[in-house]
């Protein structure tokens, strides 16, 4: 886009408050975000942060910026070898396995890979290392065979959670072990265990900690001192102020200068909880709705606010992105005529000599108005829900213009406009994720056939069931014509009547009964309607055990609470 870059506003966590962006280097941005720990499918939480961190990145580099963007996986954990012992493999080929998954899942969601992924296993060099100078400089201490680091020798912990050493109470958060100095102590390094795997260490063989290996891999490939520091908004306690102590204390000049935090995920309201039950692995929800769908989803929160996730807004946000696929489609089609010279009026415009319609640059400005809004902490509400979709409106308002006789001058004012029109939004979708790599049919093919997979129909049903629908039209049985079209529309599937052609697309379930629906209504239409949609229900994984997971923004929570049900 050629619109003026805006100033970079970011909240930042440690000073509570918005900040101007300034990075260290002048058109460099370091940025590191906690990664996940690879034991099993990664879930909506991680989707939610992941999502968040990657449009930060694509928007650094949408203004300018050289961003060396550093993403960890942590394959040394006690849950990955729990898990790997219960299955009988090993630890580190298991949490290779899910590392490739969870990249997988990344792809589908359109997040653009990090400049490095650091592995835990293949840094221990680096880590052994920090501990060590964290122990020289007086603050850490050895327990047969374990190392600690001492809070009480960190003045400033607690800076960035606001919480006082009195208040790590042991066992709420933090381990416990009688022979730590103080409850808040934690392990910078755990002595080896039979069956698990262990490294040569000054301390003898062990490995680290759950802190350590964010501050030795960020100090590794951005030095101590980086712009841009984030996750989920669960580690602020005690992974982060963790990082923050242990790095200054291994090297003082060490500086984050701005932490960022992605919201919780909520379902019901409620927070998602492992323990509970009530998380939904990213794979189990794109097994029904389209990876897009998902990641439109999560974009219609600010990423610092929680977003509750229900059935109800992935469907909306499907019908979303399919009418985004759909008018950019029927756009590419109507200017390929032109593109093509088959079109018998005018041939398609060249440069910029045609001037654009008032309502399409009054489209344009409003689009790279919303873009600029994102300079305000990212906030992406208005173009997806405001400026997005009244450029699509346009574009079909547009299409249809085309269609009418007018002179040449105004015709080609027409193609320039939606020439210009697609472009823009193209610019707009590619910022916020949304664009595919794919041609148009092939993702507006890969949403229908998402949607029927949650219709339970096939394709050969339905289109019998436009036939019979047909033929009783025909017949003038309109009410049989209305009730086959009305018991697809409960299903998601929408029957639309093109000239003399019916044809289906993907919609929000329509429940007859609560809408009302009059004969020959068009579902789908109404965004209010569409929020009372009858809901696909995707059920929940098995409970995990009770755990904090690392840059997920999920946290395990004792609170019960209902999991959701069609509304």
């Amino acid at each position: 886009m050629a619109e003026e870059k805006a100033e970079l506003i970011v909240y930042n966590s440690l000073t509570k408050q918005k900040e101007v962006f300034k990075p260290k280097v002048a058109g460099k941005v370091g940025m590191y975000v906690c990664g996940v720990t690879a034991y099993d499918y990664s879930h909506i939480g991680h989707a939610r942060a992941y999502v968040a961190f990657d449009i930060l990145y694509r928007y650094l580099r949408h203004l300018g910026y050289e961003v060396m963007y550093v993403r960890n996986f942590t394959d040394v954990d006690d849950k990955i070898i729990k898990r790997a012992n219960e299955r009988g493999v090993d630890p580190i080929s298991l949490s290779a396995e899910f590392c490739q998954e969870f990249l997988k899942d990344m792809a589908d969601l359109q997040c653009l890979l990090p400049t490095h992924q650091p592995r835990v296993s293949d840094h221990m060099e680096k880590i052994i290392d920090m501990i060590s100078q964290i122990e020289n400089n007086g603050c850490a201490y050895r327990v047969e065979g374990d190392v600690y680091f001492s809070v009480d020798n960190s003045p400033k912990y607690g800076q960035l959670s606001g919480r006082k050493l009195e208040d790590n109470r042991s066992g709420e958060r933090v381990a416990v072990d009688s022979r730590k100095r103080n409850p808040a102590d934690f392990a910078l390094w755990k002595s080896a265990k039979d069956g698990e795997p262990s490294w040569e260490s000054p301390w003898g063989p062990g490995r680290p900690g759950w802190h350590i290996e964010c501050s030795a891999m960020s100090a590794e490939y951005l030095t101590p001192i980086f712009d841009i520091h984030g996750g989920g908004m669960d580690l602020i306690f005690p992974h982060h102020e963790n990082e923050i102590a242990q790095s200054c204390a291994a090297c003082p000049e060490s500086n984050v200068s701005y932490w960022m935090h992605n919201g919780f995920v909520t379902t019901n309201d409620e927070k998602m909880s492992k323990s509970l039950g009530n998380f939904f692995t990213i794979r189990k929800v794109t097994e029904l709705y389209h990876p897009l769908a998902l990641r439109h989803f999560l974009l219609g929160t600010h990423y610092r606010s929680p977003v509750n996730y229900s059935i109800a807004q992935i469907e909306i946000a499907s019908e979303a992105v399919y009418r985004f696929y759909q008018t950019l489609q029927d756009c590419q089609d109507a200017l390929s005529l032109y593109r093509e010279g088959s079109a018998d009026t005018v041939a398609e415009p060249t440069g910029k000599k045609v001037r654009i319609t008032d309502a399409a640059s009054e489209c344009i400005h409003n689009l790279q108005s919303d873009v600029q809004k994102m300079s305000d902490d990212l906030h992406t509400y208005s173009l997806l829900n405001s400026a997005l979709p009244e450029a699509l409106k346009l574009i079909n308002s547009s299409l249809t213009l085309l269609k009418k006789k007018q002179q040449q001058k105004q015709k080609q004012s027409v193609i320039q406009s939606l020439i210009e029109l697609e472009k823009e939004v193209r610019d707009a979708l590619d910022i916020l994720g949304l664009l595919s790599s794919l041609e148009y049919p092939e993702v507006l093919g890969q949403l229908k056939s998402k949607a029927l997979k949650r219709s339970g129909f096939e394709d050969d049903y339905i289109e019998d069931q436009i036939k019979e629908r047909a033929f009783a039209r025909k017949n003038k049985e309109f009410s049989r014509g209305d009730k086959i079209r009305s018991e697809l529309a409960a299903k998601g599937i929408a029957l639309m009547d093109v000239g003399s052609e019916t044809i289906w697309r993907p919609c929000v379930p329509v429940q007859q009964e609560q809408l009302g629906v009059p004969k020959e209504a068009k579902p789908c239409e109404d965004a209010e309607k569409q929020k009372q949609a009858q809901l696909v229900q995707v059920k929940p994984e098995e409970p995990l055990p009770k755990e904090q997971d690392k840059s997920s923004g999920v946290e395990a929570v004792k609170e019960k609470t209902t999991l959701p049900t069609a509304a």
